[in-house]
């Protein structure tokens, strides 16, 4: 619904050319807005608001009912030189009421991307809802997650309102933390393009609104009926990327590795290679140093020199470390299995502390 403060800066505008006062009530006689302190005559006004005429002049008072939707909403009183009441009430009615219909569409549109991603809709009502709403349901879409704090969402979600306010293009929350992009790709945009978009948002937010954020992406869908799948992998691409890449800003679901195939494995399963692997030596009772430096020996690709070089050691002591994580674990990570099955387990590990974590919450 249009708010108090659009309605009063509406009058306002109006009135320092008109030189007409305005007042705005709704079918409770409630004021809503005004352009003078002077008390309007609210029961003239709830009584008009009941009849079936669309105007009615009370003295030097103009009276209009703004509807929506053949429904009367408010009454508008304008009241200054009875000439001119008249055009200038009419002006502002009309004013007012394509605002309601611009701010019930907005309103509509919201509350039936949220029910789409959510899939809280019938087959039949995604189709239905979106032809009432002029959406078309066969154009090519993606889905953006971007994560932001709690107190920036409401200055985030208008700085992507209206960096992103071509014709085809929403954006809607379904939480307080995360907002979602949905962007109808055009006839050449293609995989580099949607992650320069991703890029844009990123930097938007990092410059208009000062935050820093990370943006998730999921698979391009040609039906509205796919769009909450392209959101649920935007979704997972966010979580995966938190748990098993977070020097990353920005995931693509169809980037996202093996970790996504952990994400989805059961906690109880992951607990038990954690325990088969590591036994009692769990990771973090590991020497962080000796971690860090397989990690890195993994990372150049078993190259024992490169490896010392990129880290300022001697090759002795890279062997040293590396033969203390075999001796504590069992896998020497110089053989490729036991780098893998390490690998592996180390993620598996990351992804059992997300779920407790947040479990906990």
């Amino acid at each position: 619904m249009i708010t108090k403060q659009v309605i009063k800066t509406s009058i306002e505008e109006l009135k320092e050319v008109s030189k007409t006062d305005f007042f705005v009530v709704d079918g409770q006689g409630l004021l809503m807005a005004a352009t003078s302190k002077e008390t309007p005559n609210t029961e003239a006004m709830i009584e008009f608001f009941s009849s079936k005429a669309d105007s009615q002049i009370i003295g030097d008072v103009t009276l209009f009912k703004i509807k929506d939707e053949d429904e009367p909403v408010f009454v508008l009183a304008a009241k200054g030189n009875p000439a001119d009441t008249y055009i200038y009430g009419k002006i502002c009615t009309n004013e007012l009421t394509h605002l309601l219909v611009a701010y019930r569409e907005q309103f509509d549109t919201t509350i039936y991307f949220q029910n789409l991603l959510l899939d809280n809709l019938l087959s039949v009502d995604i189709y239905n809802r979106a032809r009432k709403l002029g959406i078309s349901h066969n154009a090519k879409r993606i889905v953006y997650v971007v994560e932001v704090s709690r107190e920036k969402s409401p200055e985030a979600m208008q700085a992507l309102k209206s960096a992103f306010a071509e014709e085809g293009d929403f954006t809607v929350s379904v939480d307080d933390k995360n907002i979602i992009l949905i962007h109808t790709l055009g006839e050449d945009e293609d995989l580099d393009n949607i992650e320069d978009m991703a890029k844009c948002v990123e930097e938007i937010l990092n410059t208009e609104v000062m935050i820093k954020t990370r943006v998730a992406y999921g698979a391009v869908v040609e039906d509205l009926r796919l769009l909450s799948q392209s959101y649920k992998e935007a979704k997972m691409a966010l979580d995966v990327g938190a748990i098993f890449y977070s020097e990353k800003t920005i995931m693509a679901y169809n980037s996202l590795g093996i970790g996504r195939l952990i994400y989805q494995l059961p906690v109880n399963l992951c607990k038990i290679f954690v325990d088969e692997v590591f036994g009692d030596e769990l990771p973090e009772e590991v020497d962080e140093e000796v971690i860090s430096t397989v990690n890195a020996f993994l990372d150049n690709n078993f190259n024992v020199s490169e490896t010392a070089r990129k880290l300022y050691i001697h090759r002795n002591t890279l062997g040293y470390r590396i033969e203390k994580l075999k001796q504590s674990t069992g896998l020497d990570v110089r053989e490729f299995n036991d780098a893998l099955t390490f690998r592996i387990a180390l993620m598996v590990v990351n992804y059992v502390k997300f779920v407790e974590e947040n479990q906990k919450i």
